[in-house]
């Protein structure tokens, strides 16, 4: 079973990192959602603030039920909010409701990296679902070799994926930072408590990432391996 094959050891990297982000992003939200913000504005009240003054008042703020389900869906441009950042008035709360709103800039001034990213998402869920299949299948059946390297053709853009986040989230945490600094919303010492939270959840996105090109450099390394037998 390439389950259980001796390169498994190189997930132990990425499984160690994704722990600790984790217990980073569970032990600082939690912290400083007990915090509240000296301005007293909700998740919701920051993003529409932050919306309002970059001229973006066609973007929606939004609920969405779930803990940490707050994203930015640039197809309807709405920034959907979990309940409790978005009724919210703490550091965490502001924190990621700013953040979601960096993504919101970030499609409204082209980004490149995050246009990157959105051309990417087809590709990257038939690599990350299909293309895992396909390796499984060219792993057992020796004489699929061709659907092997296909498959690994695939997960390469799963894993491309993973890295473009990268850039897209820092920059949105970034974007964020400055703009509740710009607008007087945190003072100081909460801009440090909002950059803990972020940093703490950018941390989730590079194990992610670490771990994907882990599995690929595996995937690969086993196929040559069964190609030298």
């Amino acid at each position: 079973m390439f389950f259980w094959d001796p390169t498994m050891v190189l997930l132990i990297p990425a499984i160690l990192l994704s722990l600790y982000a984790q217990f980073k992003i569970s032990t600082s939200y939690k912290h400083y959602s007990q915090i509240r913000s000296q301005s007293g504005l909700t998740g919701a009240q920051a993003a529409r603030a932050i919306l309002n003054s970059n001229g973006l008042y066609d973007v929606r703020v939004e609920p969405i039920r779930g803990h940490l389900s707050d994203h930015y869906d640039p197809r309807t441009r709405v920034i959907k909010l979990s309940e409790d950042v978005y009724q919210g008035t703490s550091l965490s709360s502001v924190a990621v409701a700013a953040h979601e709103t960096g993504h919101a800039l970030q499609h409204a001034s082209g980004y490149f990296p995050m246009q990157l990213r959105s051309s990417f998402v087809p590709v990257a869920n038939f690599g990350s679902g299909a293309g895992t299949m396909l390796i499984m299948v060219g792993l057992f059946v020796p004489q699929f070799g061709l659907i092997l390297q296909l498959g690994i053709l695939a997960f390469t853009f799963a894993v491309l994926f993973q890295i473009i986040t990268l850039p897209v989230e820092y920059n949105a945490s970034h974007r964020a930072l400055t703009l509740l600094q710009e607008g007087r919303m945190l003072g100081g010492e909460e801009v440090r408590g909002a950059r803990a939270v972020l940093n703490a959840a950018a941390l989730t996105y590079v194990a992610a990432a670490l771990a994907a090109v882990l599995q690929l450099v595996r995937f690969i390394l086993i196929a040559r391996g069964r190609d030298d037998d």
